[in-house]
């Protein structure tokens, strides 16, 4: 067994799309409905390693957080121009503090308030 994908539910899915695609560099692989329902919008690393499922029900933009999902992971060679591109963009984000792990990382939210942790890959 595999894991095929992860799927979250959107307010603004070309909001959305922009994040995903022109921020963390994935591409849209798949689009399709279900009837006059939704819109589902499959992204992928490069690579095709990985696929969020973007589901945007039509008629519908509000949704509750719930507590039980935390938040979805990327690797990046390097943080530094991450961190540059978020400051450029003026979003919040919240960093690894020094001393405390090993891992470099930053978490920023998408357009939806999921937490998005963007870590440097180690060496």
């Amino acid at each position: 067994m595999r894991l095929a994908h992860t799927m979250i539910r959107v307010k603004d899915l070309d909001a959305t799309l922009a994040f995903y695609t022109d921020f963390l560099g994935l591409e849209e692989v798949r689009r399709g409905t279900i009837g006059d329902e939704a819109t589902l919008v499959f992204l992928a690393d490069p690579a095709r390693n990985y696929y969020i499922e973007l589901t945007y029900n039509h008629g519908r933009s509000e949704y509750e957080l719930g507590d039980q999902f935390g938040h979805l992971a990327f690797h990046v060679d390097d943080l530094a121009p991450v961190v540059a591109e978020v400051e450029r963009r003026g979003w919040w984000y919240r960093s690894s503090k020094p001393g405390r792990t090993s891992s470099k990382y930053i978490f920023v939210k998408d357009p939806n308030g999921y937490d998005i942790e963007i870590l440097e890959a180690r060496a």
